[in-house]
């Protein structure tokens, strides 16, 4: 394991222009000796001082001469050149080498719009008309004859204010540097416009922003009209607010062979967790330190998964502990490809084996699920829970595993026992949910493919309470602090943390999940990799499962955020990203994005990265151990308060 922290990458003259410099140096050699001259021979003869005077006027004047000189040959370059900038390339990698270097000391930028994105030529303008069939056509941004890039929030574009500066990736790691604060804006201002455009497919101006957000969300928007007193609210009457100490380190405490094809982990708060791997079910002890192997694995029979009656040779992607972690539900998708399942199998983890086959059925009909999760965020820990949350593209539930007199279904006389939906929903128009998370007390968040977050009370799921615009991008991954105010969504290049808090009309403050927020709604801040760090994780470098650390007790804050993206796992510090003067959110444009973050590396792709419970954290850390599972192995890793 190797680990390092993001830093501001900044660029100096000193270190990007090295060309120029050369350049300097030739002009100035002369002037500058003589000048060394005029020093040394001042210095041995007093005699010489009004010759000495006369050389350094002489030099004085040579100085002019070459700084005009210069200005004069600049303003010959830029007074015909539309959006001068300076490009750079970052070489070399992660490496003691790498460096910033000069590709062009000047060049020219542009946004034009086409439909030939994948069509290597120079034509520019716009094409709205042409090779994309019905007429769809985007911006793309172009600088000089090196980048050619969509824009989209694959471009990882990072902006810094105090250098006039902006960092984006095209296949590889690019910075341009204005020469003007105005310019620099100006470029900002157009990208987000474009970007919006190219997401929403309508001309990024007021009225189609309040047609696609709404009025109570334009601080989404513009950010500068949002109201961030919420923030500072949560963060000041925080029930556990321990500050994290800044000197912690992470040290790998564990790692062993994970005996291949890792699918998923789930971590227990009692004596175990476990991984799903191709076999079966591995057992792991929980420690204070991490968990460790007990060398005891629950095997799939012939080594493959049933769902309901259909033979399915894919290992279960899901794994959800129930019963106080007695019992498991394993789901396996019924197509490659598409996570939905007809059915999912329980496990009694004590007796190694599969109890019940599991079908999922709705008045008479056989139906899908997508994903299942636990009524609250620390039901698993009850031993009596029969009842747990299902979701499909168009569906939101609860099942329950007793029969209608409330009695558990006696799986000896039933040859295909069938959940029971208690209650839920069954949208008829396309709501495309694709993962939802419970809150401490049963309310519910759900993520969509839109990019809409919805808020649902513990009492109806047919109408969420809040739903959150999103910015354009799929939601794959949601979570939510155990009180219910803080909502963590997952999207592919990058995290949205969502502050669920509102005064509603008669002074109070309540969550999103109780009632409707009104026009008062904070705007979200957004966890990013730096781009350099985006590039440097690899080709597979999508975010996904995005989580909080885990707390199952009222009065308890989590305190930090984990997110994978290719071998990486990256480490948030939640208090840190909610305080609204945190230097990450200086001279910024637009939402305030945080790129401060500790790095977990791996020397292979990661399957998940979560955080145990809190009470398996130690004195001397601020934080329960990190688990960090790979296809091969699996690792604890500490955040230690010492060095």
């Amino acid at each position: 394991m190797s680990t390092s922290q993001s830093r501001e990458d900044r660029i100096t003259d000193s270190e990007s222009e090295e060309e120029e410099e050369e350049e300097e140096e030739e002009q100035y050699d002369d002037a500058s000796g003589n000048h060394q001259n005029t020093q040394s021979s001042s210095s041995t003869s007093s005699s010489g001082a009004h010759k000495s005077l006369d050389d350094i006027d002489d030099i004085d004047a040579k100085l002019k001469s070459l700084k005009l000189k210069s200005n004069s040959t600049q303003q010959r370059q830029t007074p015909n050149l539309k959006n001068p900038v300076k490009l750079l390339r970052h070489i070399g990698g992660n490496t003691p080498k790498g460096k910033w270097v000069v590709s062009d000391k000047l060049t020219s930028y542009h946004f034009f719009k086409t439909s030939k994105f994948n069509v290597d030529d120079d034509e520019d303008g716009d094409k709205s008309d042409g090779a994309g069939g019905k007429g769809e056509s985007w911006w793309v941004l172009k600088v000089g004859s090196k980048v050619r890039a969509r824009v989209s929030t694959e471009m990882k574009l990072q902006i810094y204010g105090d250098q006039k500066r902006v960092d984006f990736i095209d296949k590889a790691v690019w910075a341009l540097k204005f020469l003007t604060e105005e310019e620099y804006r100006n470029f900002v201002t157009q990208f987000h416009n474009f970007l919006f455009e190219n997401v929403c497919g309508m001309e990024a101006s007021k009225e189609n922003k309040v047609k696609v957000y709404g009025k109570e969300f334009i601080g989404w928007v513009k950010p500068e009209v949002a109201d961030d007193s919420m923030w500072e609210d949560a963060e000041v009457h925080s029930l556990d607010s321990t500050p994290v100490k800044g000197s912690q380190e992470l040290m790998e405490e564990f790692e062993e062979a994970a005996n291949g094809g890792v699918q998923s982990l789930a971590l227990g708060g009692l004596d175990n967790s476990f991984l799903v791997n191709e076999l079966g079910v591995q057992v792991y002890r929980n420690f204070n330190r991490g968990i460790h192997g007990k060398g005891i694995c629950v095997k799939f029979d012939g080594g493959s998964f049933r769902s309901g009656e259909n033979m399915s040779n894919s290992t279960p992607k899901k794994a959800l502990l129930m019963r106080a972690e007695t019992n498991m539900m394993l789901m396996s998708p019924d197509n490659e490809g598409k996570p939905n399942a007809t059915g999912l199998n329980q496990v009694d983890i004590e007796t190694g084996k599969i109890v019940t086959k599991w079908k999922f059925e709705k008045d008479g009909a056989d139906i899908t699920m997508r994903d299942i999760t636990n009524d609250t965020k620390g039901s698993q820990l009850d031993p009596s829970e029969s009842t747990f949350l299902g979701l499909d593209d168009n569906r939101l539930c609860q099942w329950d595993m007793r029969d209608r007199k409330g009695v558990v279904q006696n799986i000896a006389t039933s040859d295909s026992p069938v959940l029971h939906w208690t209650h839920g929903h069954q949208f008829s128009r396309g709501t495309n949910f694709q993962c939802f998370a419970s809150t401490g007390d049963g309310s519910i968040v759900v993520g969509s493919l839109d990019g809409k977050i919805r808020l649902y009370s513990k009492t109806s799921k047919r109408q969420a309470k809040t739903a959150f615009p999103g910015l354009g991008s799929p939601i794959t991954h949601v979570d939510v602090t155990y009180d219910e105010k803080w909502v963590l969504g997952t999207t592919d290049t990058y995290l949205i943390l969502i502050c669920t808090l509102f005064t509603d009309k008669d002074g109070k403050t309540k969550t999103g999940f109780s009632g409707r927020m009104g026009n008062r709604i904070p705007a979200p801040r957004l966890l990013k990799l730096t781009p350099l760090d985006s590039h440097r994780a690899g080709s597979n470098n999508k975010f996904h499962g995005g989580h909080f650390s885990w707390v199952t007790e009222n009065g308890k804050q989590e305190r930090h955020l984990v997110a994978t993206v290719g071998k990486f796992s990256v480490i948030w510090d939640f208090q840190q990203v909610k305080n609204s003067a945190h230097e990450c959110y200086r001279n910024q444009q637009g939402l305030k994005s945080c790129y401060c973050y500790k790095i977990v590396l791996k020397d292979e792709s990661i399957v998940e990265s979560r955080f145990m419970h809190d009470k398996f954290a130690v004195n001397d850390s601020p934080e329960a151990p990190l688990v960090v599972a790979t296809p091969m192995k699996v690792s604890s890793i500490s955040l230690s308060g010492r060095r």
